[in-house]
């Protein structure tokens, strides 16, 4: 009996530590707990949130110094949520990209495609052309060697006189 009591105190515990926090219930000590958040960035969070809680993590990132994106999605890794939700990435709306809504909403136009080319003949390869070429400067070398050297003409002129 007690260790079933002990084993469901410890599956408690251990799924306590992985529970997501809230940014907008945490309180400072809570989000402090949170890998990657220091007592500095709770005190933003906390300072921030008392201005009025966060909508989405697009708000909390540029309502909280020392959040960005990247971070962002380390905390949310870590268990941070923003009214239950993980973060998922660049979802910048496009007013914030540059765009207006007239250019977002316009189909965008397909480049020309290039005109194909015609493939290369195949050829050797270099490595297997340059062993090639080794082996038969090798073979040439040991040919003349073992060949006996063959005088040459004036050699043959002047042992004839």
């Amino acid at each position: 009996m007690f260790r079933k009591f002990l084993a469901a105190l410890l599956a408690f515990l251990a799924m306590s530590v992985f529970a997501a926090v809230d940014v907008n219930q945490a309180t400072q000590a809570d989000l402090d707990a949170v890998k990657g958040i220091g007592p500095a960035i709770a005190g933003h969070i906390v300072a921030e949130r008392a201005k009025g809680p966060f909508k989405d993590w697009q708000d909390l990132i540029s309502r909280t110094s020392g959040i960005g994106e990247k971070s962002a999605a380390k905390l949310s890794a870590a268990g941070l949520t923003v009214n239950g939700q993980t973060f998922n990435g660049a979802a910048a709306p496009a007013a914030k990209a540059g765009k207006s809504a007239k250019q977002a909403t316009a189909p965008a136009t397909a480049a020309p495609a290039p005109a194909a080319l015609p493939a290369p003949a195949p050829t050797a390869s270099p490595a297997k052309a340059s062993k090639h070429k080794q082996a038969k400067e090798l073979k040439a070398t040991a040919a003349a060697a073992s060949a006996p050297a063959k005088p040459s003409k004036k050699a043959k002129a002047a042992s004839a006189a």
